[in-house]
């Protein structure tokens, strides 16, 4: 893995040392040895790497990473270029589309985001391949939620977009008055239409921004 060297290292250092994190380390390095792991290990902390702490505006959260070959790369809901955009993502383009007005891309790599402070963050952050959520309870959720505490410290607004049940349930975590919390039904095919779509995400996260003089983040996925 990766070591995390930004800010976030600050944040996280204590969680290295506790006795959960190191049985992950090892149960993470054993699965790697063992089975076709996503995302590739160098990418595990790209959530983290590429929004460093002291940037983060907005919060997306997503489950585990995708689970199909050369899909994961470390950021909730992207894809590298050159593979197929799944369903999901293909209704947050549309509802991107709906809000903003934005053109929907044919590729689904979303490192632009990421890159403007938008940390995309999966709780769980590895998968065995073709096997969702296999990797849930072995330790990853204890480090997700202190990377949320971490964020739910920051004194500055930030925007948590909470889609789907499992993500919700993380807003207990989040008191901070400064913050605007964010939540509908997850993107996917099976619940999209119970009121994901409409639901304005990306404008409602750009009006909170601009009234508090933060710049606003440009949605819009080149080709």
């Amino acid at each position: 893995m990766a070591a995390i060297n930004n800010d976030w290292l600050d944040a996280l250092k204590g969680e290295f040392r506790k006795p959960y994190y190191r049985e992950l380390f090892e149960k993470v390095n054993e699965e790697y040895g063992k089975y076709q792991i996503f995302p590739p290990a160098d990418d595990i902390f790209n959530a983290f790497h590429l929004t460093p702490l002291s940037k983060v505006k907005v919060v997306i959260l997503g489950q585990d990473p995708y689970h199909n070959v050369g899909q994961a790369h470390g950021l909730c809901f992207s894809v590298k270029k050159g593979v197929q955009v799944p369903p999901s993502l293909v209704n947050i383009y549309q509802e991107l589309h709906d809000d903003l007005g934005c053109a929907i891309p044919h590729h689904g790599c979303l490192t632009k985001w990421a890159g403007q402070g938008v940390l995309m963050l999966n709780t769980v952050l590895t998968v065995r391949a073709h096997q969702a959520n296999s990797h849930r309870g072995i330790g990853w959720e204890e480090f997700t939620d202190a990377a949320i505490m971490a964020l739910n410290s920051q004194d500055r607004p930030i925007v948590y977009i909470l889609w789907g049940t499992p993500a919700q349930r993380k807003a207990s975590m989040l008191h901070n008055p400064k913050h605007l919390i964010l939540k509908a039904p997850h993107p996917s095919p099976l619940s999209a239409y119970r009121g994901f779509f409409g639901s304005r995400p990306f404008s409602q996260t750009n009006e909170f921004l601009t009234s508090h003089g933060i710049e606003p983040v440009d949605w819009q996925i080149e080709e």
